[in-house]
C-alpha cells in the first residue's frame, strides 16, 4: 500500500516530525514501512500561466509554435512549443528559466534556461504531466482550470511536493489498506484526534434506486446500488485527485473510473460502477452455474466454477464478484448513466475465485483481508458526491439496499488476561484504553451485561467512546463464552464487542496482541527461562551434533535440502518400481508441480545441490544433509482430519491425526565428488571413491558408539560392485559406496561420485545411555603385525572381525596398513596386513601373552577363509 502522507493529514493531525519517524511509528504498530519515497521537493520555480497568443512556425519538419504567456509579470514570455492540444486564453504551467523538472530517469534533474531554438528565444517551457512528474502522458500541455490564478506554485497548487510511504500490510489487517485505516494508527500512535472520512451524512432514504437481490447469503450478506444520471463523459478527472492516485500507485483513467478507485483507497471500500444503460433486468448475487463464461475486462474469457461469486442481470454475469468487472457493461467514453454498486463479499469466496482464476486485484486484494460491513452505503454516497461536483451529474433519489442481519460479536476476558499472557501487568484502565483505541467497545461484566450494552443498553458513554462512525460488530460468531475456562476464571470480566472494520479481532488472544501493540511491543521483557537442574540435551540430540561435528571435521560441509521430490528423481536413482521409496506422499498444494512429493531419501536433495555447485565451478565438493523422510504408513488414510480450533483436540483426534501422518524417521545422507585429498604444491591429490564413503558410514555410526559390520551389497543407486550395507548387529543402517554410472549420467554428476545414507534413527534407538568416558591404561602398547593371504575375493571387513573375535579382550585396536596382490602370493589371492596393538589395563603384557593373542586371531581367519600367514 502505497500512502501519500499529504492525503493522511487531511484526517490526522500529525505533530511536527520526521517522515522517518512516522514511519518508525507505524512499524511499530505492526505495518512495516518498506520504503520511503520523496516526491516532487527537487522542482521549484514553475508557475500557473495564460497563453496570451499562438503563432503557428512553418519551415520545420514537425509543427512548433511560438506562445505569448502571461506568467504575472511584467511583460508576456515568449515560449516555444510543439504541443497542439491547447489555445490561447488556457492556463497551463509555465517552468521559467532557473526552473528544476524531475529527469526521465529516477533521480536525475534538469534545470529549464532560456535558449535560442527555430530562430527565436524560449523564455521557459510549457509543461506535460509527465514532466512535472505527475504521471506518464507526454501526448500534450496538462491543462489547468480556468479560473486557475495566473503566477500560482504549481507545486503548491497541484501537491506535488509530498511523502510516500510503501507500507506491506499483513492479512489480518485489511483495514490497513486504505487511507482511513493508516490515518486511524497514525492518530494512535501519536494521541491526536482521528477525523474519520467515512464520517459522513447519508441522504434521507426515499426508496429504492437500481432493482437487485442477493440470491446466495453465504456469498454476500450487503448489497448497496445507487444510481447517476446525466455524467459530463469528457469531464476530466481533477488534478489533485489525479495525483492522488498516481502517488498511490494507480493509473488515471476517466473521471468515472478515477472516482470508485479513489474512494476504494481512501475508505478501503472497493466500489464498482456500472453502464445503466447497458443492464438488463434485476441485478443478482449469486454462485455460477455449471457452463457459464464471462469476459472480464482484461478481456480474457473465463470459465466460471460453481463456486464463483457473480454479480448478474437477465443476460448473465455481468462481473466477477470483488474481483474485476466484466466487458458487457464496462463504462465507455460515452456513458452518461452509472449504477454505483459496493458490498460485503465472503472474504473466503473472494480469495477462493482470485486464486482459481490467477487474477488478483485491487478490489479482490481487500475483499480477502476483510473488508468493513458497514462501509458500502457511506462509501456509495461518498463516489455519488464525487460525481455529481466533478462531472456534473445528477444524484437519483433513493438507494437499493439488500442486507442480511448478522450476530455481532462479542468477547469476553479477564481484564488481567492481556498482561497474564504478555508477562507484564497492564492496569484495567491500559487494557481498556488500548481496546477503545482501536473501535472497540468495552463494557464491564460477562457476556449477558455485553450483549445487552451492545444492543444499546446502559453504556452509552462506552459507546461514544469508540470511533465515532459506524460502530456495528463485525460479521462472525461462535460461543466464545467456552473459552473462559482456558483463559482463567477471573471475576472482573470485561465484554468486547470489536468494530466492523476489524474482522479480525474474533479471539481472546486477538485483542490480547491489539494491547500489546499499542503499549509497544519494545516495552515486553526479554526473560531467559531458567533451565531446570539436571536437564539439558537428550543423548539423541547429543547423537546429532555430534554427527554433525565428525562429518565436518572429515572434510565434509552442511546443506539444507527443500524435503520435496519429483517421480522424475525415482527414476533417476535407478529404483526398481516395487521399491518401497516410490511410495510417496503426494502434496495437495505443492510450491511446485515439478516436485509434487515429500521425499522418501535424502539423495536427490543432495545430489542436485552438488550439481549446482559443479555447475559453478566447484569441482572437488563433500556435502552431508541430516533430516526427516517422509514414508506413508501402510492402510493409512490419504488426508489428516480438520479439527476444531476454540478447545484442545481429545486424546482420539490425535491419534487420528497421528495415524493419518506418515512415518517421518531422522536419516543422514553424504555425496562427495572430486578430489577427497587436495593437490597443491606438495603433491598429487587423491580422488574421492566408494572408501571414502564407506569409512564417511563408519565415523557416523561410531559417534553412537557401535563398530559395525561391512557387507558387500546390491542396491540402488549404488554401483552393484562398489556398494557396501552396514549393520549393528542384525539391523540394517543404511548403505555407501560408489553412485551407479547411470545415476551420475541421469543427474550430469562428476565420474565417480559416491554417496551415503544412514537411518539416524535406528542409531538413536541402539543407544545404550549416557557416553562413558574411556578407561585410560598407564600401561605400554604391544604391538604385533601380521600379513595373511587369503581369497581374493574375501571382505577386508570378514578378515577383520575375524581377528578381533579370536585377539580377544586385550586387543586394543586394529588397522589394515596393506593389501597386496600379485606372483608373489599367487594367482586368485591377496595379501592383507593389519597392525594390532594389544594392552591390559593392570599389567604390562608379555611376549608370550600378545603373541598367543595374535595366533589366536590368526587362528579364527585362518578357519573361516583359509588364511595363511604370508611367507609361512
Amino acid at each position: 500500500m502505497r500512502v501519500p502522507l499529504s492525503w493522511v493529514r487531511e484526517y490526522v493531525d500529525l505533530p511536527a516530525v520526521s517522515t522517518h519517524e512516522i514511519a518508525e511509528r507505524l512499524t511499530a504498530a505492526g505495518l512495516k514501512v518498506e520504503a520511503i519515497e520523496s516526491v516532487g521537493h527537487e522542482i521549484k520555480n514553475v508557475v500557473v500561466g495564460e497563453v496570451l497568443a499562438i503563432e503557428e512556425l512553418t519551415g520545420f519538419k514537425k509543427p512548433i509554435r511560438y506562445c505569448q504567456v502571461e506568467v504575472g509579470e511584467a511583460a508576456p514570455r515568449g515560449i516555444i512549443c510543439g504541443a497542439r492540444n491547447f489555445v490561447a486564453g488556457d492556463r497551463v504551467p509555465v517552468a521559467l528559466p532557473g526552473a528544476v523538472l524531475p529527469g526521465p530517469k529516477p533521480g536525475e534533474l534538469f534545470e529549464i534556461t532560456s535558449r535560442k531554438t527555430y530562430g527565436r528565444i524560449s523564455d521557459g517551457m510549457i509543461c506535460s504531466a509527465r514532466e512535472l512528474g505527475v504521471g506518464d502522458d507526454h501526448s500534450g500541455i496538462l491543462v489547468l482550470p480556468a479560473d486557475t490564478p495566473i503566477g500560482t506554485d504549481v507545486v503548491e497548487l497541484l501537491g506535488l511536493r509530498d511523502d510516500v510511504l510503501e507500507v506491506e500490510v499483513t492479512p489480518d489487517r485489511g483495514y490497513a489498506l486504505s487511507i482511513r485505516g493508516i490515518a486511524r494508527e497514525l492518530a494512535i500512535a501519536f494521541g491526536v484526534p482521528f477525523r474519520d472520512p467515512a464520517d459522513i451524512e447519508l441522504p434521507a432514504d426515499t426508496g429504492g434506486s437500481y432493482p437487485a437481490e442477493i440470491a446466495d447469503p453465504t456469498a454476500c450478506d450487503r448489497f448497496v446500488l445507487r444510481t447517476v444520471t446525466g455524467l459530463d463523459p469528457q469531464a476530466p478527472t481533477p488534478m489533485w485527485m489525479q495525483v492522488r492516485l498516481i502517488r498511490a500507485g494507480m493509473r488515471p483513467v476517466s473521471l468515472a473510473v478515477d472516482v470508485t478507485n479513489y474512494v476504494m483507497l481512501e475508505l478501503g471500500q472497493p466500489l464498482h460502477a456500472f453502464d445503466a444503460d447497458k443492464l438488463q433486468g434485476t441485478i443478482v448475487v449469486r454462485r455460477a452455474r455449471e457452463g457459464e463464461t464471462l469476459e472480464t475486462l482484461d478481456h480474457v474469457t473465463r470459465k466460471l466454477d460453481p463456486e464463483d461469486i457473480l454479480i448478474t442481470d437477465e443476460s448473465g454475469p455481468i462481473s466477477l464478484a470483488g474481483t474485476m468487472g466484466g466487458v458487457s457493461t464496462e463504462i465507455s467514453d460515452t456513458s452518461t448513466n452509472l449504477v454505483i454498486e459496493a458490498a460485503h463479499f465472503s472474504a473466503t469466496g473472494i480469495a477462493r475465485t482470485s486464486r482459481r482464476h490467477n487474477l488478483v486485484s485491487e478490489a479482490s486484494r481487500r475483499f480477502e483481508r476483510g473488508v468493513d460491513r458497514e462501509l458500502p452505503l457511506y462509501a456509495s454516497w461518498r463516489a455519488v458526491q464525487l460525481l455529481v461536483t466533478y462531472g456534473r451529474a445528477t444524484a437519483q433519489p433513493g438507494v437499493t439496499h439488500v442486507s442480511y442481519d448478522v450476530e455481532p460479536l462479542t468477547i469476553t476476558i479477564p481484564v488481567d488476561y492481556p498482561g497474564r499472557v504478555a508477562g507484564v501487568p497492564y492496569d484495567r484502565d491500559t487494557v481498556i484504553r488500548c481496546l477503545e483505541q482501536v473501535g472497540c467497545l468495552v463494557v464491564p461484566g460477562g457476556p449477558e451485561e455485553g450483549a445487552k450494552d451492545a444492543a444499546g443498553g446502559t453504556a452509552e458513554g462506552t459507546v461514544r467512546r469508540a470511533d465515532p462512525s459506524l460502530n456495528t460488530a463485525t460479521v462472525s460468531g461462535g460461543a466464545l463464552a467456552d473459552k473462559l475456562s482456558v483463559i482463567g476464571d477471573s471475576t472482573d470480566l470485561i465484554t468486547v464487542t470489536p468494530p466492523s472494520w476489524r474482522p479480525d479481532l474474533t479471539d481472546p488472544n486477538d485483542l490480547v496482541e491489539e494491547v500489546v501493540r499499542l503499549v509497544g511491543y519494545e516495552n515486553l521483557p526479554s526473560v531467559l527461562p531458567p533451565a531446570p537442574a539436571g536437564s539439558g540435551l537428550t543423548e539423541a540430540q547429543r547423537l546429532r551434533r555430534r554427527v554433525g561435528r565428525a562429518l565436518a571435521a572429515a572434510g565434509f560441509v552442511e546443506v539444507l535440502s527443500y524435503p520435496f521430490m519429483s517421480g522424475r528423481d525415482l527414476d533417476n536413482l535407478q529404483l526398481e518400481q516395487d521399491d518401497d521409496r516410490r511410495v510417496a506422499v503426494r502434496l495437495a498444494n505443492p510450491l511446485s508441480e515439478d516436485e509434487p512429493f515429500m521425499r522418501t531419501t535424502l539423495l536427490p536433495g543432495l545430489i542436485k545441490t552438488l550439481v549446482r555447485n559443479v555447475g559453478r565451478g566447484f569441482t572437488d565438493v563433500a556435502l552431508f544433509e541430516s533430516g526427516t523422510v517422509f514414508l506413508p504408513r501402510p492402510g493409512a488414510p490419504e488426508t489428516a482430519p480438520i479439527l476444531a480450533v476454540d478447545r484442545r483436540p481429545t486424546p482420539e483426534e490425535l491419534d487420528r491425526i497421528e495415524s493419518a501422518l506418515p512415518a517421518q524417521p531422522l536419516r543422514v545422507a553424504a555425496v562427495l565428488a572430486g578430489e577427497f585429498e587436495r593437490s597443491g604444491w606438495w603433491g598429487k591429490g587423491r580422488q574421492a571413491s566408494w572408501a571414502d564413503a564407506v569409512e564417511a558410514a563408519r565415523t557416523v555410526i561410531r559417534e553412537a558408539r557401535i563398530e559395525p559390520r561391512v557387507e558387500a551389497a546390491r542396491t540402488a543407486p549404488w554401483h552393484p560392485g562398489r556398494c557396501a550395507a552396514l549393520y549393528a548387529g542384525d539391523r540394517l543402517l543404511g548403505h555407501a559406496g560408489e553412485l551407479h554410472p547411470r545415476v551420475i549420467e541421469a543427474y550430469g554428476l562428476p565420474r565417480r561420485t559416491c554417496a551415503l545414507e544412514l537411518e539416524l534413527s535406528v542409531l538413536e534407538e541402539l543407544l545404550s545411555g549416557p557416553a562413558q568416558a574411556p578407561a585410560v591404561s598407564s600401561f605400554p602398547v604391544a604391538t604385533q603385525d601380521v600379513a595373511l593371504v587369503v581369497p581374493a575375493d574375501t571382505p577386508v571387513a570378514e578378515v577383520e572381525a575375524a581377528l578381533r573375535e579370536g585377539a580377544g579382550e586385550l586387543l586394543e585396536s586394529i588397522r589394515l596398513f596393506d593389501v597386496y596382490t600379485g606372483a608373489q602370493v599367487g594367482e586368485g589371492k591377496k595379501s592383507l596386513a593389519y597392525t594390532l596393538r594389544f594392552r591390559a589395563p593392570d599389567r604390562t603384557l608379555t611376549v608370550e601373552e600378545t603373541t598367543a593373542a595374535r595366533d589366536a586371531a590368526v587362528a579364527v581367519a585362518a578357519s573361516r577363509f583359509g588364511a595363511t600367514l604370508r611367507g609361512a
